[in-house]
């Protein structure tokens, strides 16, 4: 068949709405099956939107509530636990301990630290220097936001360019910040937590991206429809219908199938799209009948305004997000100070609003600040008394030119002397982040939303410890990791899985690579082989034994840093 003919259109469309006793139903009599099947998805959208207000959007798969981590005091639950004496216990054995030593060292040292290794590689070397690297990290952050700016003014297609030119920034942010760090030859505490501060600056940075730079494929979308709806209302209508039925080009359809058809990326779905011609849709047949200026019936043109005004209705959700008012709807949310506040909040996914608190509690930020110093101190006590002495043994052994299979032998006695040393500092760190820390910023921003870990001790799975442990990582890894690779790439959840692990465990290698200053892939394969254990803890033999199952995990955290630590300096 020959272009032209593949072109031909029929001069109007004859449809025919019959009124029943039932509000809001119709019986919808048209003679072409293609706009049968447009009126009639149109007309039972109608009836979805009633029955779920709520539209399916691709950034909503995270939900934002009010509530308080586990261990806090304004935590109702927190209180009536019937652990909470053994919390208090913790802590007094915890003081305690650091009290003994403490006094152990002021009657050897003169100080509480000890001969305090460990605090003067911490403050004696650039401490100013990473105070400024820091500012200068955050403030980099705006070209994110710069570039945002010019993807809503269009002069970039965020479809296009405009993902590909953040990734590029985002890799020279993190490159940057790494070569930064070695060329001062900090000591690893700094060079980690540029480092890691860094990588929170990354994440945050491609969330606000990515679903602004989605927004933004939505809002044009929008925007064209708005137009092909004034086209279609700048339309007169015929009055009579004609006799006989009609048919719609085939144009729209046939392009999807034509080898010159240009191929959208897999992520671009629908409400996305701003080339009509290039998808099947509803909007996508009535925009071609709108430009083939052959004359349309009222009943006709009232349907078609109906169901284009049903789609912008759903942009217009999608644009709004969980922005209640309005207020933060995108484009209104590109702010510098929308942005700015999105960086100092404790979450790394970006929402247009998120549940907030009515005041600060100036008393409440006093204790998290006096928290988060005292655990710092005891971290240092520990640190000084338990750690630093096998690590610098083991070092000086290298340093002497000891061969290997002299420090193999020397590797169990590494390992045991600091396996309760750096159990007791994982959790410290822990508290002190995601209890102290965070809490601490969430009250200072009024952030409401303070689930940043659940019950991971009771963890049976590393998949549950995974979920657990550190919420804010886990949602960003959840929406922009696995959710993206299986949109996009159009992965199986298993898959997707697996790349979700593949990447946290690159990462963490990553870290370890650049405090030890040599890359081993202890951390990286001990972390991918979580995943067969997942699935062994799936299985008949284990599946139902939770006290096995948390046994084998705490085995599992007791052991594996030491064990790893031990590694990194032997070998």
């Amino acid at each position: 068949m020959g272009r032209s003919a593949r072109h031909k259109q029929r001069n109007s469309i004859q449809v025919r709405l019959e009124k029943t006793d039932q509000k809001g139903r119709y019986i919808l009599t048209a003679a072409d099956p293609e706009i049968r099947s447009i009126l009639k998805r149109g007309l039972e959208r109608d009836d979805d939107d009633a029955k779920n207000k709520t539209a399916r959007m691709r950034f909503r798969d995270l939900l934002f509530t009010r509530q308080f981590t586990t261990f806090d005091r304004q935590n109702p639950a927190s209180a009536e636990s019937p652990f909470f004496g053994f919390f208090t216990l913790f802590w007094i054995c915890m003081a305690w301990v650091i009290g003994q030593y403490s006094l152990r060292n002021w009657r050897d040292y003169g100080s509480i630290l000890g001969s305090n290794q460990v605090a003067k590689m911490m403050f004696s070397h650039d401490v100013f220097v990473l105070a400024i690297t820091d500012g200068l990290m955050c403030l980099a952050t705006f070209v994110t936001h710069a570039l945002q700016l010019i993807v809503f003014h269009r002069w970039l297609n965020w479809g296009k360019a405009g993902w590909v030119i953040q990734h590029l920034w985002q890799s020279a942010y993190l490159g940057g910040v790494i070569a930064w760090a070695y060329f001062r030859e900090w000591p690893w505490t700094h060079t980690i937590f540029a480092v890691l501060h860094g990588l929170v600056f990354l994440m945050k940075q491609h969330s606000y991206a990515f679903y602004n730079g989605y927004l933004s494929g939505v809002y044009r979308r929008k925007a064209l429809l708005e137009e092909k709806l004034r086209e279609l209302r700048a339309l007169e209508p015929i009055h009579s219908p004609p006799t006989s039925p009609s048919q719609l080009s085939r144009k729209a359809s046939e392009h999807d199938s034509s080898p010159t058809a240009v191929k959208r990326r897999p992520s671009m779905g629908p409400r996305t799209s701003t080339n009509l011609a290039l998808e099947k849709s509803d909007v996508a047949t009535i925009a071609s009948a709108i430009q083939s200026n052959r004359p349309i019936t009222s009943e006709q043109m009232d349907i078609f305004a109906h169901v284009i005004r049903l789609e912008i209705s759903d942009l217009d959700r999608e644009l709004a997000g969980k922005s209640a008012s309005g207020a933060n709807a995108y484009p209104k949310n590109l702010r510098p100070l929308n942005f700015a506040e999105f960086i100092c909040l404790p979450t790394l996914v970006y929402e247009l609003q998120y549940p907030r608190q009515d005041k600060i509690n100036w008393w409440y930020v006093a204790e998290k600040i006096a928290a988060t110093f005292g655990v710092l101190a005891i971290m240092m006590v520990i640190s000084q008394a338990f750690i630093y002495p096998p690590v610098a043994k083991t070092v000086q052994m290298k340093e002497a030119g000891m061969p290997i299979d002299e420090r193999w032998r020397e590797f169990p006695f590494i390992v045991s002397d600091m396996l309760f040393p750096l159990l007791i500092e994982q959790l410290l760190t822990w508290y002190l982040i995601w209890e102290c820390i965070l809490n601490l910023l969430a009250e200072l921003t009024r952030f409401a939303d303070r689930g940043f870990y659940g019950d991971w001790w009771n963890s049976v799975t590393w998949d549950q410890y995974a979920r657990d442990w550190n919420r804010p990582v886990h949602n960003f890894l959840l929406r922009h990791v696995y959710h993206s690779s299986i949109s996009t790439f159009h992965l199986s959840k298993t898959t997707a899985t697996f790349v979700t692990f593949l990447l946290s465990a690159a990462v963490h290698e990553m870290c370890m690579a650049i405090m030890f200053k040599k890359v081993r892939g202890y951390l990286f394969w001990s972390q991918l082989m979580q995943m067969p254990l997942v699935v062994m803890s799936r299985s008949k033999v284990l599946r139902g034994r939770v006290v096995l199952g948390n046994v084998i995990f705490w085995i599992g955290l007791f052991v594996g840093p030491s064990f790893l630590t031990g590694l990194y300096l032997v070998i």
